[in-house]
């Protein structure tokens, strides 16, 4: 995977778009739809949006075995549970036993294989590249996650209705925002409208 490229943009069904950077593969892979009132954002209507979901980067896992229904369904349990795992963990609640069974499941399946090109100076992931390879691999790297040291770094956007769930990568370990651009400046907004109105601040 190419390093420094997560992040992908967001759109609202009722207008707007926003560039949103989860911090990690599979948290932008958790926001690409969901169930029940999240219905509303999906993304992945058929095999094909997966397949162009993983094509592109930092996965750039161009699949060679076409997606099937039996991919796409298996690949939204495991979104459903990378975001029912990540809520948890910003929460400090457990981590449902049935997101870590799913998240075990698609782990255990064949990885990526590397195949370094003839002039040893780019490489690829060796055909046959199935989705199956490229869950498999958001899996691996949310186990990495829960378990590794940015594991207390997982967050949910400070802002009282933004259910977007990241992980801070930053130094300081000070990031509150799903996106500056978008709850970030509402916030500042309310602030500046909250200080006017009871003559806090000009």
């Amino acid at each position: 995977m190419r390093v420094g490229t997560t992040g992908r943009v967001l759109h609202d069904p009722k207008g707007g778009s926003f560039r949103f950077d989860a911090g990690a593969v599979c948290l932008d892979f958790a926001h690409t739809g969901g169930e029940g009132d999240y219905a509303v954002f999906e993304s992945l209507h058929e095999p094909a949006d997966l397949a162009e979901w993983l094509a592109q980067p930092p996965l750039d896992a161009t699949l060679t075995v076409p997606a099937t229904a039996r991919d796409l369904t298996a690949a939204k349990a495991l979104r459903q549970a990378i975001w029912d795992a990540a809520h948890a963990r910003a929460a400090q609640r457990p981590v449902p036993a049935e997101a870590v069974a799913t998240i075990n499941r698609a782990a255990a399946a064949t990885p990526f294989i590397p195949e370094l090109a003839a002039d040893a100076t780019t490489a690829a992931w060796a055909p046959p590249v199935r989705a199956t390879q490229a869950l498999s691999a958001l899996a691996r790297e949310m186990i990495d996650l829960l378990t590794g040291p940015l594991s207390g770094r997982i967050r949910e956007c400070a802002s009282d209705n933004c259910p977007l769930v990241f992980v801070d990568t930053s130094r300081p370990g000070a990031r509150r925002w799903c996106a500056m651009e978008r709850c970030g400046n509402r916030h500042k907004l309310r602030a500046h409208r909250a200080r006017r109105a009871t003559g806090t601040g000009s």
